[in-house]
């Protein structure tokens, strides 16, 4: 099952008479409507420094917001939000709240700046606001600060959604935000910004692959130039998104 998603979603395979009944069960209608640019979360609101980036000149062009994303994908999602993820999503599994306590504490410690802080403190409680709406019960406290990739994780568990797929949606969902603000900020035009989606879409199972390799002592990031852009934004004169 987990192939036959993954092949759909990044388009390495042509739908076929043997796979639809994969393509239309409800655990991928409920990723879709999981990762879809539509769900109120704000998601679209952050640039997540790449709007300082721009602003200095480090981006100009397609190919270097092309470079800007792939070394997140490979050196920050790979290496925190997925190895969370797939840790999260076990720990609902069997049902151990402190455990995904833990975890959601180390996602948050994770966070370089005050900004990236912010964006993932945000987007978490616009998901736990929803969620409640959609009647689901969630082991964190109204006023505790939640990351996204908590309740994102323990929706995808409670829809029956498999890791690796969670997984797929959750950075398709990063990357079309990624791209949505390169759109708006460098500028791109739209065919350029397919372009862009479709060059880094191969990387998206790359960086899954090497999230199953990362343990939990393991997780974690560094990326100087990214941790400075945001810390830069926070005090940007002029700025289109949120900080």
């Amino acid at each position: 099952m987990a192939t036959t998603i993954t092949d759909s979603l990044i388009g390495e395979t042509l739908i076929n008479s043997s796979n639809v009944k994969e393509l239309t069960n409800i655990g991928l209608i409920r990723l879709l409507q999981l990762s879809s640019v539509s769900l109120p979360v704000g998601g679209y609101a952050f640039s997540q420094g790449m709007e300082h980036a721009i602003d200095v000149g480090w981006i100009t062009n397609k190919q270097q917001v092309n470079q800007w994303v792939s070394e997140q994908l490979e050196f920050a999602q790979a290496c925190t939000d997925l190895p969370l993820l797939r840790l999260m999503m076990q720990a609902v599994t069997y049902q151990d709240w402190q455990k995904l306590i833990q975890l959601n504490d180390l996602a948050l410690a994770c966070r370089e700046t005050k900004e990236l802080r912010l964006t993932d403190t945000a987007m978490g409680e616009a998901l736990g606001r929803l969620l409640r709406n959609l009647g689901m019960e969630l082991p964190f406290a109204r006023s505790e600060d939640v990351s996204f990739i908590s309740l994102f994780s323990l929706a995808a568990s409670q829809w029956q959604i498999s890791c690796q797929a969670a997984a797929i949606g959750f950075l398709w969902s990063w990357l079309e935000n990624q791209i949505a603000a390169a759109t708006k900020l460098v500028p791109l035009g739209q065919t350029q910004a397919q372009q862009l989606l479709l060059e880094l879409q191969p990387q998206l199972s790359q960086a899954i692959e090497k999230a199953e390799q990362i343990h939990e002592e393991d997780i974690g990031n560094g990326l100087p130039a990214l941790a400075i852009a945001s810390a830069k934004h926070e005090i940007q004169y002029s700025r289109l998104f949120r900080s």
